[in-house]
């Protein structure tokens, strides 16, 4: 068991689950996995069914899920395809910015009105009781973490709004309060990323001495007696190396902890946001590229960072307890050409499963105002980032007790992940995963994920590449499997007409075309550049 004083971000020493590689003069082409295929000792507990959920910003749900007379059919739809394959809705957190800014009003006949001041900005949001019937369009089940306002520092505020919550949808959906949060209900935030506050500046402590006598508060009066708040919404990334003063002053979950956050015994998980990228300064846009947004190394790195506060938190809260609680690709609406592209269904599918491998139990992507380039869909069109999640809820399916582990380019032994210096002959190009069924009495996985991360866009005059992975260590002697493939003609396209998952798009919200699902006999699989396969058996 390695101590959180050894998590480096890149050191040199290769994994013990590695492969053999061959290379052509200008990329890798074969890849040959070498195993053992047992459960590695750094598999993750069984993954949550609703591992991929979703953030929706606050003042833009009504126009996501539309109201009881005219409800959005496209996003019920594709919330259903989601429950469909594993039988267990995706979380939905409602806050964002403007959860800030949101009110309530119980005599308010329209469901949500958003003021508009003389420039055109949105000024704030106010809910009134029909806004639950919008909430109660999601699928049956879907577990509800609800945001409310801590920048206004307004308790009375944050009380209506969480009694309105609890009073509607009642504890069985209300999942978590988040200052701000809500499970139909499942809980509450208190606060949207106040580590940027630009009016209160609270640190830890500060924040620590509100939000701890809020959530005990609102606790008593709602009548709840366990933990039912989610601390933190922290935005800005960690520092390295973490061991510092520096790092260990950040306001973030783990300091917020130690200031005695849980004190009331209110907390039942942590949450904190990650950007891999930004166009909110020149500085930081300069390198929000799709070529740099689909690469394995750099997304391992960056959620690396996280490595010891997800550590420290599960430690303290339960296995269950760190989740990346909004995130994207993109911050501040995301970029054109880059997070509404191919491509960041491929960055999305690895995000996931690699945050899922470092024991991030759930993670919500952010579906902001309606033109933001970096949703999975707006309210009337579908995105080719969609098909993502699509993958990963058909890879956990219907198991409870499926446990995950990153295989290529692996994990060295302290815990980080290998980059193109500590031994991965792919350059990022390449990761693969296995899913183990824990309840299972074969060694042997039953399912892999296998991504090509080169880069290949519609637009290339070339032959698209492609790697030929050999399984065959982790399969059963003789062992017969399954592929479906997640394809579009390129990493550029932006189009979910040609984006299929197992040959079926998903432009208008349903499946359309058939199902197209490979055979494969001698454990040899063809992945092309910019696609990810899943194989099962």
């Amino acid at each position: 068991m390695w101590s959180l004083s050894t998590v480096l971000p890149c050191v040199a020493l290769a994994s013990a689950r590695h492969a053999f590689v061959t290379r052509d003069e200008t990329t890798l082409s074969t890849l040959t996995l070498s195993g053992p295929a047992s459960l590695p000792t750094d598999a993750t507990p069984p993954l949550n069914p609703a591992l991929a959920s979703f953030s929706v910003e606050t003042a833009f749900f009504e126009e996501y899920m539309g109201n009881e007379s005219y409800p959005n059919k496209l996003s019920q739809n594709l919330f259903e395809n989601l429950k469909e394959r594993t039988g267990v809705p995706a979380e939905v957190r409602i806050g964002g910015i403007t959860a800030e800014s949101t009110f309530w009003d119980a005599n308010q006949e329209a469901a949500l009105y958003n003021f508009i001041g003389d420039t055109g900005a949105l000024k704030n949001t106010t809910l009134g009781p029909q806004f639950w019937n919008s909430v109660k369009l999601l699928p049956g089940g879907t577990k509800i973490v609800m945001t409310l306002d801590l920048e206004s520092l307004n308790y009375t505020g944050a009380l209506d709004m969480a009694e309105a919550a609890w009073k509607s949808l009642g504890s069985g959906q209300i999942s978590r309060f988040e200052s701000k949060s809500f499970d139909f209900l499942t809980d509450a935030t208190v606060g949207n990323e106040p580590d940027q506050y630009h009016s209160t500046h609270l640190d830890a402590q500060s924040y620590t001495a509100i939000w701890e006598r809020w959530t005990v508060n609102i606790s008593k009066a709602l009548g709840i007696d366990y933990p039912e708040f989610q601390v933190g919404a922290t935005a800005i990334d960690p520092l390295w190396p973490y061991n510092t003063p520096q790092a260990d002053a950040q306001f973030d979950c783990v300091s917020a902890l130690a200031a005695g956050a849980n004190d009331g015994h209110t907390v039942k998980t942590c949450s904190e946001h990650t950007y891999q990228y930004s166009v909110c300064d020149n500085t930081r846009a300069a390198v929000a590229t799709l070529t740099n947004l689909v690469n394995h190394t750099r997304l391992a790195e960056y959620l690396d960072l996280w490595q010891p506060r997800i550590h420290n938190v599960r430690a303290q809260l339960g296995p269950d307890a760190f989740v990346i609680g909004e995130f994207n690709s993109v911050s501040c609406g995301g970029r054109n050409s880059v997070s509404n592209t191919f491509g960041q269904a491929i960055w999305l599918l690895d995000t996931t499963l690699y945050a899922a491998s470092i024991n991030v139990s759930r993670v919500y992507v952010h579906q902001g105002g309606p033109l933001a380039f970096y949703n999975l869909w707006s309210p009337t069109k579908v995105f080719p980032s969609y098909s993502a999640y699509l993958f990963v809820t058909e890879a956990i399916g219907h198991s409870t007790s499926l446990r995950l582990s990153n295989i290529f380019p692996g994990r060295q032994a302290n815990g980080s992940s290998i980059t193109t210096a500590g031994g991965d002959p792919s350059a990022g190009q390449i990761s693969v995963y296995g899913f183990w069924d824990e309840k299972s009495a074969q060694i042997y996985p039953s399912k892999l994920a296998l991504l090509n991360l080169e880069m290949y866009n519609q637009t290339d005059s070339y032959l698209r590449p492609k790697i030929t992975i050999d399984i065959s260590a982790y399969l059963p002697k003789n062992q017969k499997v399954m592929v479906k493939r997640l394809i579009a003609p390129g990493a550029d396209v932006m189009s979910s007409d040609v984006t299929t998952w197992a040959g079926q798009s998903f432009a208008s919200g349903v499946a359309e075309g058939n199902i197209m699902e490979e055979n494969i006999s001698d454990g040899q699989v063809v992945v092309e550049a910019s696609s990810a396969a899943l194989v099962y058996w």
